[in-house]
């Protein structure tokens, strides 16, 4: 029987809901370099709204979220789609939370800490029993920082499992910050490579353009697309402030 193909831009997409924004963004740049395309989520209700957005291959869940208990959000993600593959993780090494976990649904268990190698390799498995053909474009890159995820190819932008419109210039800009984290850029260094000229008035365009990325990126989040006054902008996952 032939396998069931990733069918957005040949990307097997990959759920992870997890509330630790590290560890998030560590399994996240694991599925990226695999060949997937992690749509992260911090909490319960994020991650049902992102499974009913993207459509993903399998699940990496936390068994413990702020908000829905994981076997709550597991039950939730079955009663949807009862063949997606979903990989539990858990800090707790108890046979009876592995039993409840397996019974709602669960295909399989990585008990906290474990090798991000680990992960990959189960889901892996999970995806070939599940019938998922992989592809690997090497060209769909793409750029990870927190919940943050930004696919070169197909241009689109992800936060916490929600989608992002920008406009071509708002995207190129967001992809030269994300290419560079943490790193302050000059307001120069931004017309340069975003423009590629410097022109009268560009300072007030990059403003302009960066307050722009905040509201989209940032509203109602943790803020992540910072100014460091008289330097530039950075972009860094999990501060407060400007």
């Amino acid at each position: 029987m032939a396998g069931i193909s990733a069918t957005r831009n040949g990307r097997v997409r990959v759920l992870i809901v997890d509330d630790e924004p590290g560890l998030t963004q560590l399994l996240s740049v694991a599925v990226t370099e695999a060949g997937w395309r992690p749509y992260p989520a911090a909490d319960g209700q994020s991650a049902l709204k992102a499974a009913r957005g993207c459509a993903p291959h399998a699940v990496v869940l936390d068994g413990m979220l702020p908000d829905l208990d994981g076997l709550q959000v597991l039950r939730r993600l079955r009663h949807e789609n009862p063949k997606l593959p979903v990989l539990m993780l858990t800090a707790r090494d108890a046979l009876e939370h592995r039993i409840d976990g397996l019974s709602a649904g669960a295909d399989d268990y990585v008990t906290k800490p474990f090798s991000l190698e680990e992960v990959v390799l189960r889901l892996r498995g999970l995806l070939r029993r599940a019938g998922v053909e992989e592809s690997r474009p090497s060209d769909d890159r793409a750029l990870v920082l927190g919940d943050l995820v930004l696919t070169e190819e197909s241009r689109e932008v992800h936060r916490d499992g929600t989608p992002v419109r920008l406009t071509a210039k708002e995207f190129d800009l967001l992809s030269l910050m994300l290419s560079h984290p943490r790193q302050v850029l000059s307001k120069a260094q931004i017309l340069d490579h975003v423009w590629s000229s410097s022109f009268d008035g560009g300072g007030n365009l990059v403003e302009v353009y960066i307050s722009s990325l905040r509201r989209k990126i940032d509203k109602g989040r943790a803020p992540m697309i910072h100014t460091v006054r008289g330097v530039g902008y950075a972009i860094r996952a999990g501060e407060d402030g400007r």
